[in-house]
């Protein structure tokens, strides 16, 4: 079993037990506008918070999702992204709750979302986005689960790595592509990918690169390339300050 099937398998069952725990009633937070973050001009950072990856291990277990958030906003952040997977990556809702309270920033909850109820959960806990990964989706589930979001008023990043998802994607009705430079199978990166797959984009979609951008040349390339946005997190959490990081490279993106 590969890794991704060990996540997924571990999550339906987590979603089943959660779906018996009882739950509270809770007034839901207004959604904040994920996609117009996108669309603003210039490249959007989606600034993510995570503790740990499978691949990388230990990133930066400690932080305080609040601390990097407020540090994150500061420095120019259009969304963040937090992770709440809690057995690969240390993360929580409470992460994200905490996060989302510390900045006016539209919060994309990232996660491997398999079930509706997973998408109700997203928006008690006041994310604005969810991630819906292509990959581990049939086509019928990936078309319920954007109805889901929709009817949840929650924008839905789906993401991409290859040719047939991207088509599958758009076939679908996704409004945000997501395009993984990570095979999350072999969990090697290449930029190339995203840059690839975005060429086969039509106009109209709001496109974000994902994972393996680390320097200003990185940037730069995916500006060149017509996203609208990218998705950045392990090169900002393994700097010493993210804040400062995350200042470079926005400002290799002018």
């Amino acid at each position: 079993m590969s890794l991704l099937a060990e996540i997924v398998e571990q999550k339906r069952l987590e979603v089943a037990s959660r779906k018996i725990a009882p739950r509270l009633a809770n007034a839901l937070p207004e959604t904040r506008d994920f996609a117009g973050a996108l669309r603003r001009p210039g490249l959007s950072v989606v600034a993510e918070i995570k503790r740990r990856s499978p691949s990388r291990g230990a990133i930066r277990e400690g932080l305080d999702p609040a601390e990097v958030a407020h540090e994150y906003a500061a420095a120019g952040a259009a969304a963040l992204s937090v992770l709440t997977e809690s057995r690969w990556f240390g993360g929580s809702d409470g992460d994200l709750s905490q996060a989302r309270d510390a900045t006016p920033l539209p919060v994309l909850r990232k996660d491997f979302t398999i079930d509706a109820f997973q998408i109700e959960e997203a928006r008690a806990i006041g994310a604005d986005a969810v991630l819906l990964i292509a990959r581990i989706l049939s086509d019928e589930e990936l078309r319920v689960l954007l109805s889901t979001a929709r009817s949840s008023e929650l924008a839905a990043l789906v993401e991409v790595h290859d040719e047939r998802e991207l088509d599958r994607a758009t076939a679908a009705g996704a409004a945000i592509i997501g395009i993984n430079s990570r095979d999350l199978d072999t969990l090697r990166i290449d930029l190339a990918v995203a840059l690839r797959l975005r060429e086969r984009l039509p106009s109209g979609f709001i496109t974000v690169a994902e994972s393996g951008i680390h320097t200003g040349d990185d940037v730069r390339r995916v500006v060149d390339a017509g996203f609208d946005g990218m998705l950045v997190g392990e090169s900002l959490l393994r700097a010493d300050r993210p804040g400062e990081k995350l200042r470079e490279l926005l400002e290799a993106a002018r």
